[in-house]
């Protein structure tokens, strides 16, 4: 009886060992794992082989899940929208299948663009917050802007120094989604930063745009022809469009 309760304690001393070594190496979900199975007894009903594969993938959810929020709360989503969350039954032309096949981020590996447009509330933002929270899911990093909002902070940055900080920071995120383009027309200022940042990012980066003007308005829109060439020049024509109609999505909820 001694020898048992001896080894009892012993058994019992090197478990809370190993949950401290488990503990300073960060390992949370591999540790919570172990717990468990240690407290349930769960161990005993599967192979050595069985119980290290559970182990790591608890430690790999664990660490999926943390990078997860981590992306999405950096991305700053309008939106915390998903694609199981988009109506496809209202009559606003939006194509299933084309959304699934975004939906699978491949556009994004290849360095892609997509291009939203529609008139106000049809959801363009909910659609582009949604491809952007499908991109985190996939270990993508994503930043989501307002147009006007971004020129203006950018315009700042480069008053007191901090614009090639800030455009940097942009040029390493997988897909930047700047949201409600177009709103009024650019000054020169922002003409530039959008033509600097679009450069920065082809060929490179993914971006989405959505705007309530459809594509063949942004050249007025941006103005200086030279710098509208170059602009769609860069985008359009590796570019994806959903075209969006119908009327407001908000009017739809609302009742």
């Amino acid at each position: 009886m001694i020898i048992n309760n001896q080894f009892k304690n012993e058994y019992i001393m090197s478990q809370t060992v190993t949950m401290q070594k488990l503990e300073e190496m960060r390992l949370g979900g591999f540790t919570r794992a172990y717990r468990e199975m240690m407290e349930t007894g769960r161990s005993k009903d599967f192979t050595t082989d069985e119980v290290i594969s559970h182990l790591v993938q608890a430690e790999w959810d664990e660490r999926y899940n943390r990078r997860l929020k981590r992306l999405i709360t950096r991305a700053r989503f309008r939106y915390q929208a998903s694609m199981e969350q988009i109506d496809y039954t209202a009559k606003r032309e939006l194509d299933k299948n084309q959304v699934l096949r975004l939906s699978s981020c491949n556009w994004i590996s290849g360095k892609q663009n997509l291009i939203i447009t529609g008139s106000t509330g049809v959801g363009k933002s909910f659609l582009a917050s949604a491809l952007g929270h499908q991109a985190c899911m996939q270990g993508h990093k994503v930043c989501y802007r307002n147009s006007s909002k971004l020129f203006d902070e950018l315009k700042i940055a480069k008053a007191d120094g901090t614009y090639i900080k800030e455009i940097s920071k942009i040029e390493k995120q997988d897909l930047l989604i700047l949201d409600d383009f177009g709103l009024k027309p650019l000054d020169n200022n922002q003409r530039l930063i959008l033509l600097e940042l679009l450069e920065d990012r082809h060929g490179k980066r993914s971006t989405i745009i959505t705007s309530q003007l459809p594509v063949n308005k942004w050249y007025d829109i941006i103005g200086e022809p030279t710098i509208a060439d170059a602009i769609l020049d860069r985008l359009v024509h590796s570019s994806h469009r959903i075209e969006l109609a119908g009327d407001s999505m908000r009017k739809k909820y609302k009742n």
